[in-house]
């Protein structure tokens, strides 16, 4: 059986960007400049000097510090979206929802003390954390979708937040868990999976509800089906 790739252990350097465009100039100038500063103390200017362009090309791919966020958690989806394994494809559901949590782990982990930087600011500030759980509720339902499970209408929707809270406790042990093996984290996200299969049990429970309560359709009669009766009762 295949098994997801651990994630490097230790915070690397933030790496250059894969094309040198202003944009990826800007995502990785924000991400160093949190791993040693707070979200909230990080401004614009700051950015595009980091990044060595001119502010005026920031605005040109981004209106904010957290639209560069939001550009850097779709690029970590594409990376683990074109990561995936096609072995895979034959495992349990949990296997494979824990193979694409473990990579998004391993896009991550350049970034790691990043990381640490926006779940702190988010603890103290509400309006970031409502912010950061609209971008990882959008990303986890391409996550549950690379894993072959259903992020469409309502239910998908819910599965979907279940899952981003899940990775943000999971996220809340990694960027503590320093052993090579990522024991503490593995345990985490294991334990997670499995709570979140209950959930959506529950979730299934809730769904069937309303089809309960409405109870077996009645068949419509048709015209032609009308006319029949009434030429009995002559």
């Amino acid at each position: 059986m295949a098994r997801p790739q651990k994630p490097q252990t230790k915070s690397a350097a933030p790496t250059p960007p894969r094309d040198g465009s202003d944009r990826g100039k800007a995502i990785e100038a924000l991400m160093g400049l949190l791993a040693n500063r707070r979200f909230e103390d990080v401004g614009l200017a700051e950015v595009a000097g980091r990044a060595g362009i001119k502010l005026s090309q920031l605005r040109a791919e981004f209106g904010s510090t957290l639209a560069i966020i939001a550009a850097h958690t779709k690029e970590i989806d594409r990376i683990v979206l074109a990561g995936g394994d096609a072995d895979m494809a034959e495992e349990p559901v949990h296997e494979r929802l824990l193979d694409v949590l473990m990579r998004r782990l391993d896009a991550l982990a350049p970034h790691k003390e990043a990381v640490r930087s926006l779940l702190r600011s988010a603890r103290r500030n509400p309006g970031l954390a409502f912010a950061l759980n609209a971008l990882a509720l959008r990303s986890q339902k391409w996550m549950l979708e690379a894993a072959g499970i259903n992020a469409s209408g309502p239910r998908g929707a819910l599965r979907a937040q279940g899952a981003a809270l899940m990775f943000a406790r999971v996220l809340s042990v990694w960027i503590d868990d320093d052993e090579e093996g990522l024991d503490r984290t593995m345990a985490a996200l294991d334990r997670g999976l499995s709570s979140a299969a209950r959930w959506d049990g529950f979730i299934g429970d809730l769904c069937a509800i309303p089809c309960a309560l409405r109870g077996p359709r009645r068949r419509r009669r048709r015209p032609a089906d009308e006319g029949a009766a009434e030429a009995e009762v002559a």
